[in-house]
């Protein structure tokens, strides 16, 4: 299974990632980590990103692309990959497939606006230990105070409402358009957002046919 996750920033892509992921026993693939791990490794295309990013420059597609075809060349890509943050727009999904990387399905979680900006604003996070919490579906025990470590906890910047009203503008200009392009090689599955992440998993489920 070759996938594509697809879906505003929010929808719980990296939650479902996961438990896919580990259902299938192939890799999630994320732009951000294999970008890191690239860099980290000195490969050639990973000195390439590092210059423009150490220049305060985007990566370019073609970078992403050739760093992408690296790590799916690894082993534990044989029997399939989920491909989580990539492609973000149609070019680099062009890209992709006249790279030869061969995508048998993309995926798409349907969530309103509305429902994104009050689950990412309602996240709270611990600046010292990392964990992370949410002040309806998983509320500290303490209101504002860290579980594990009682630090106080924070909004991420990331998290704040105008913030993701911006970037959910971004995914419906650069990104949406992707279902559109999938859906034109047959390749397109939706599936609506439940009201628990085990139902929007067995939605994911029956989708794929699993």
């Amino acid at each position: 299974m070759k996938l594509v996750l697809l879906g505003a920033p929010g929808a719980g892509k990296g939650t479902q990632a996961e438990i896919i992921s580990r259902r299938l026993d192939i890799p999630t693939i994320s732009t951000g980590n294999i970008l890191r791990a690239a860099i980290k490794n000195g490969t050639p295309v990973g000195l390439q990103a590092k210059a423009y990013m150490e220049a305060g420059a985007l990566v370019p597609d073609e970078v992403i692309i050739g760093i992408l075809k690296e790590r799916l060349a690894e082993k534990d890509c044989a029997k399939g990959f989920i491909l989580d943050g990539v492609p973000r727009t149609i070019p680099q999904a062009e890209a992709i497939e006249a790279g030869g990387i061969g995508i048998d399905c993309a995926l798409s979680i349907e969530v309103d606006d509305g429902v994104i900006v009050e689950r990412m604003s309602g996240r709270r996070t611990c600046p010292d230990c990392g964990a992370s919490f949410h002040i309806v579906s998983n509320p500290p025990k303490t209101e504002g105070v860290c579980d594990s470590c009682g630090a106080a906890l924070t909004i991420r910047k990331d998290d704040a409402p105008e913030t993701v009203r911006q970037r959910l503008e971004t995914y419906h200009r650069e990104t949406e358009p992707l279902k559109a392009f999938y859906a034109a090689r047959g390749k397109l599955k939706t599936v609506d957002n439940q009201p628990t992440i085990e139902a929007t998993t067995a939605e994911i489920v029956k989708a794929l046919g699993l």
